[in-house]
């Protein structure tokens, strides 16, 4: 699978659409009407189908030009973006003299493979596109094998990752550049307030800081945390829980300003770990 030094730009993603137009119509004699390309792709699947309008407005089947399906390849891994993956299937039109018309299926819409990949396929597109829970849809989610997400599931963070022989705790998790911890951690200070309290706790990193940690707890409604994830991120740099990290990707860095109550009530309850109050 061809990887893309990093995200692309905008422009890049034109110029590459560009170059795809200009390697299609290099392998189509002259007269054509019209170049129509769909593309599909799971992890390592690929299909590729291409429709040639030629001067008498009849389109034919034609091979995609290997150039071609690599220059699809690096568009669709340079377009992913984290906690939200990357698209599945698209259509290119390509018309003399006219822009090109892309089209990309809509993630909640299974692309209409022709011969169906099988599982491991779709588990490849998560390793390599990986997703937030919430953006995974339930047809890929099924594709792939996993378990479906339980109705009112609200998930907690780990906050560091083990202890080492000592007792000191491990954090084995990949640093955030400066510029998205600040927006992390604003998105940590700024979800609604499940759980207060008054007193703070000791420092696991720094023993000598018995009354540091504060011990209240947040919520967006689909995670509850501790104050120690951002305590931890501001005072130490400790990256919070890579779930919950590429979730808040996925909310692109703005939380909720409020939460509905039975969201609350079972954020409530997934900390304390009781059953969250019904109204009668």
């Amino acid at each position: 699978m061809t990887q893309p030094p990093g995200p692309l730009r905008p422009d890049q993603q034109q110029e590459i659409v560009r170059q795809l137009g200009a390697v299609l119509t290099s392998q189509v004699p002259p007269g054509w009407r019209q170049l129509r390309v769909e593309y599909r792709a799971a992890g390592r699947h690929v299909e590729a189908d291409l429709l040639v309008t030629g001067p008498d407005g009849v389109p034919r089947p034609g091979q995609p030009h290997p150039e071609a399906l690599r220059l699809l390849g690096v568009l669709r891994s340079g377009m992913y973006q984290p906690g939200f993956g990357t698209w599945l299937g698209a259509i290119f039109v390509f018309e003399p003299g006219q822009a090109p018309d892309v089209d990309f299926v809509r993630p909640d819409l299974e692309p209409p493979f022709r011969q169906q990949p099988p599982p491991i396929g779709f588990q490849d597109e998560l390793r390599f596109f990986p997703r937030a829970e919430e953006n995974i849809p339930a047809w890929l989610r099924n594709r792939a094998g996993l378990p479906p997400v339980p109705d009112g599931e609200v998930r907690t963070p780990r906050i560091y990752d083990g202890l080492d022989a000592s007792g000191k705790p491990l954090v084995r998790r990949q640093p955030l550049i400066p510029a998205e911890a600040e927006r992390v951690l604003a998105y940590l200070d700024a979800a609604p307030v499940i759980l207060a309290s008054r007193s703070n706790g000791p420092d696991a990193f720094a023993p000598d800081r018995t009354d540091a940690v504060p011990m209240n707890f947040r919520t967006d409604g689909a995670w509850a945390w501790p104050g120690a994830v951002a305590y931890y991120l501001r005072e130490h740099g400790v990256p919070p829980d890579p779930d919950l990290v590429a979730h808040i990707r996925s909310r692109r860095f703005t939380a909720p300003a409020e939460v509905p109550e039975p969201a609350k009530d079972l954020a409530l309850a997934a900390i304390t770990g009781e059953s969250p109050q019904t109204t009668v």
